[in-house]
């Protein structure tokens, strides 16, 4: 397994039938992948709904968090679980848009394994209501200026990343919205690639502009305090000791004990 698609969900079963269509579309015979749903505390038919359609794509699994715990939570979840050396998350709503995935995988096997890459979609034109998209602009510009993590779109869902990096990065809820900064603390590098938005056609998101301002604050007075501790030291290398020399080994004549 190469690649394992992460797509953290609640209440979303009116978008599973075409997501899933497209990310066929885009990577079948591409790429040897997996469709992992993580199901975050779904109150409609999300759940089976995505059973359903598994019977005729075999390459979906399906992981219930048993209450809501939050996006970070599922991303999480789904990278813990998933088969594949590489990471691809996806939001739910079908407004990330699975054509990008192929040109993020084909740079992702152009880069170098050290140091590790995190790929992130940047929404040149986002398809969202004017009020995300002020807050978000604010948001980006304040994150840029007191983190420096030089990315122009943090919150953009499609990322591409090995899964071992992610799991050496510290947890904590909402730290999906800290990947790029996070990444480069951890040693690694960040490339953001423009990607395709589209407009949330079915559903209603899950959580407001306002829902995000309080503890967006919090976690980024939280990041910065994190910047400001060492990371593990980048790079390393085992300096290939040579054995102690044996007695019977030593040329050296033996020492002599004074006698008093």
């Amino acid at each position: 397994m190469d690649l394992s698609i992460v797509i953290p969900v609640k209440n979303e079963a009116d978008n599973i039938v075409s997501l899933v269509g497209e990310i066929r579309a885009a990577l079948d015979g591409l790429v040897a992948y997996e469709i992992l749903y993580v199901d975050d505390g779904s109150d409609d038919a999300t759940a089976s709904e995505i059973s359903r359609l598994a019977g005729t794509a075999p390459q979906m699994r399906l992981l219930r968090h048993a209450r809501n715990y939050g996006q970070s939570a599922a991303i999480s979840t789904g990278v813990h679980a998933a088969r594949g050396a590489w990471i691809a998350t996806l939001d739910g709503d079908g407004q990330n848009d699975p054509a990008d995935l192929p040109a993020m995988w084909h740079l992702a096997q152009q880069a170098s394994p050290s140091p590790p890459l995190l790929i992130a979609g940047y929404r040149e034109r986002r398809r969202d209501g004017w009020s995300k998209r002020v807050a978000s602009h604010i948001a980006n510009g304040i994150r840029a200026q007191l983190l420096g993590d030089r990315t122009p779109d943090t919150g953009c869902g499609l990322k591409l990343f090995p899964q071992s990096l992610f799991l050496d990065l510290p947890y904590f809820d909402h730290m999906h919205r800290f990947l790029p900064a996070l990444v480069l603390r951890e040693g690694g590098t960040v490339l953001s690639v423009a990607v395709n938005h589209r407009p949330r056609h079915k559903g209603m998101s899950k959580y407001g502009v306002f829902d995000r301002l309080g503890v967006g604050i919090i976690d980024l007075l939280g990041v910065m305090w994190l910047q400001r501790r060492a990371p593990r030291p980048h790079p390393f290398h085992e300096v290939i000791l040579a054995p102690e020399p044996s007695a019977a080994d030593d040329p050296s004549p033996p020492a002599i004990a004074a006698v008093r």
